[in-house]
């Protein structure tokens, strides 16, 4: 059974979207602040940085060639390493709530 046409642009752009609200996010809440980090800091930017590096390999993983035509291991891959990302930048969002 192939995916269906069209999820690959749809999971690359939604990746790319959970990336710049991931961004817009750090921008706001003050990656650029000289203020020296304190643990909290940390406590968000690590979940944040480990959902942009899945988020940039999701169009990797879902444009890479299959070995037949029907081979979907890449996008069941990629699509759960989108749905890590995405919880991870939602989860540093959260913790900036608390921190």
């Amino acid at each position: 059974m192939q995916f269906p046409t069209g999820s690959v642009v749809a999971l690359s752009s939604a990746a790319a979207t959970m990336f710049s609200l991931g961004m817009l996010f750090l921008g706001y809440w003050g990656w650029h602040e000289p203020l020296p980090w304190r643990f909290g800091d940390y406590i968000v930017i690590l979940p944040a940085l480990l959902g942009f590096a899945c988020l940039a390999t999701v169009p990797f993983l879902a444009t890479s060639p299959m070995k037949t035509p029907d081979d979907e291991s890449r996008m069941f891959v990629a699509r759960r390493v989108f749905l890590c990302g995405a919880i991870a930048v939602w989860c540093a969002i959260v913790a900036s709530l608390f921190v």
